[in-house]
């Protein structure tokens, strides 16, 4: 048993929980994930020891109770409280991933829980129960199902200008002094924005997954990625994509596997060269920093670029069903919050048929 799996093996006044852990990993789902549900669900744990109640006895109004507790930010604290003498897998990782995943993450460590995180959690505490009922266990305290989430605000991310977008990508060649610095952010940019993919399908990318001639050019311009899930699809490179990233890959001269490499702190002792590779954290640090420095002032990430790969193929004409297979959904209704009409379309629209636009 690895220390991953050891460390599923909790106490807790929950039934069944380390045998619902186990069975995520045996459902193959990532470490990522079997961590926040064990966190989710210790949470979840601290409050019944809160309102000294047993599992058994949860209702739908200690459900309604959950969801203020949660909110309130209360949980971060009796937590806190209920696991201070012993294992805190919350306080282990809570710098590293607030570090590591943005403000948006690190919101979970600091108490302030939108509605999606609630809604997350619920989710949880759903998936927990199913799992109960198919494991026949006697003293089910509700259904899965009348668990109800709360309602989302419901937001509508901005896309920048296809001309932003396009400084935002050539920026590594303006102000990137160091040429493989600059080759590598360059390709990395026009990965992103050319395929649609996620910043960490574009991280977790191996030499091997592209096929490269002796020469280093680029032989088909699509790669097979693992998805979400663990689901695989085929991405597309355009022409202008390939050449930026034959660039950098010609400019190479090392033998790491991974396609996108630090060239600062390469961990040269490391017996494993699958860890010499780009973090998440290093890109949106940079499309962060270039977005300031080209004078875009909509919220611009590595997902806006994924948004705006979706969105621009849409207004081009593209199939949603094709995007949708494009950006690696399993429903068109997923598909449907990135091919929204944009601010531009909308005002051009305003413009063209409103019917008193002039005097």
């Amino acid at each position: 048993m690895n220390s991953f799996e050891q460390s599923l093996k909790i106490e807790s006044n929950l039934p069944l929980l380390t045998e619902f852990f186990f069975a995520l990993v045996n459902d193959n789902y990532s470490q990522e994930t079997v961590f926040n549900y064990r966190r989710d669900l210790l949470i979840l744990d601290s409050f019944l020891s809160k309102e000294s109640m047993s599992f058994k006895d949860l209702n739908k109004l200690a459900i309604s109770k959950y969801k203020q507790y949660l909110r309130s930010g209360s949980y971060l604290k009796n937590y806190q409280e209920a696991y201070r003498d012993g294992e805190n897998p919350i306080l282990e990782r809570a710098n590293k991933i607030s570090r590591s995943k943005g403000p948006r993450r690190a919101s979970m460590y600091s108490g302030r829980l939108g509605s999606r995180s609630v809604n997350r959690m619920l989710s949880a505490l759903r998936s927990y129960l199913r799992f109960l009922n198919d494991s026949d266990y006697k003293d089910m305290p509700l259904a899965p199902d009348s668990i109800k989430l709360v309602r989302t605000e419901r937001k509508e991310a901005q896309v920048a200008d296809f001309e932003d977008l396009t400084k935002l990508i050539e920026a590594p060649e303006i102000y990137e002094p160091d040429p493989m610095v600059k080759y590598r952010n360059r390709a990395i940019l026009e990965l992103l924005f050319s395929t649609g993919m996620r910043i960490s399908e574009l991280i977790n990318l191996n030499l091997e997954d592209i096929k490269i001639s002796d020469d280093k050019d680029i032989q088909e311009s699509k790669v097979y990625i693992m998805g979400k899930g663990k689901k695989q699809r085929f991405v597309y490179f355009t022409d202008r994509c390939k050449h930026y990233l034959e660039r950098y890959l010609k400019a190479r001269d090392d033998d790491y596997p991974a396609l996108f490499i630090p060239y600062r702190g390469l961990r040269s002792g490391t017996k494993d060269p699958y860890i010499v590779r780009l973090s998440v954290n290093y890109v949106q640090s940079k499309i962060k920093q270039y977005r300031k420095l080209v004078g875009i002032i909509v919220p611009t990430s590595a997902h806006s670029l994924r948004h705006g790969f979706a969105t621009y193929l849409a207004e081009n004409g593209a199939n949603p069903a094709a995007i949708q297979r494009l950006l690696g959904h399993e429903s068109l209704q997923t598909t449907s919050k990135y091919v929204h009409s944009n601010d531009r379309a909308a005002e051009d629209a305003h413009k063209k048929f409103h019917p008193l636009q002039s005097d």
